[in-house]
């Protein structure tokens, strides 16, 4: 709700001359973002709105005069609010749909090596899709652990014979999947 009260405030005040749209809608996914919905890499509300642009602008017209201070400003923004959330349930549906069709096609070629790592070991798993080497930071940021945390994982992991560590300094430490564990890259994503 807080997204799309912003959203509406935004454009309401319509601070710029151009681009208050992009505006609204990035502070909007900001504040989602902040709040735990990261959906961006799956889905955007930008493509809900894209598919239904004349729904979009509809839903934000709630008084006849757009400026803020001439009514705007108390108008009822209910109708807005309820596509928002509309077009949340969307984006929410669309990434349910897509998890449930990369986790059939994950489990058709899961094999047992893969079966026993735990949840934080596959997302870690799906940083290698965009990028060939990790670093302690990486795996703090993605699993929302400190730096100290991370690197407890990364050597029980080394141990465990999935990560090879490619550079020994201990302010660059690196790590890569083993061989074995390379062919997985393409069946997982980091989130």
């Amino acid at each position: 709700m807080v997204a799309g009260i912003a959203h509406y405030v935004f454009v309401t005040i319509y601070p710029y001359f151009d681009g208050n749209g992009r505006m609204a809608r990035a502070l909007a996914t900001w504040i989602l973002y902040r709040g735990g919905y990261d959906l961006g890499r799956f889905y955007a509300l930008e493509e809900f709105y894209a598919q239904d642009l004349e729904g979009y602008y509809d839903a934000l017209v709630t008084h006849p005069d757009h400026n803020y201070y001439e009514g705007r400003n108390t108008a009822d923004f209910t109708p807005w609010l309820t596509y928002f959330v509309k077009g949340m349930a969307a984006v929410f549906e669309a990434v349910a749909g897509d998890i449930v069709k990369r986790a059939i096609q994950t489990d058709e070629k899961t094999d047992a090596r893969l079966r026993t790592l735990d949840r934080r070991a596959r997302i870690v798993l799906g940083l290698f899709s965009r990028q060939d080497q990790i670093t302690a930071n990486d795996v703090a940021r993605v699993l929302r652990l400190s730096v100290r945390q991370s690197r407890d994982l990364l050597n029980d992991w080394v141990r465990a014979g999935w990560l090879e560590m490619t550079s020994v300094s201990r302010k660059s430490r690196a790590y890569q999947l083993s061989a074995e564990y390379r062919q997985f890259i393409g069946d997982l994503s980091a989130e």
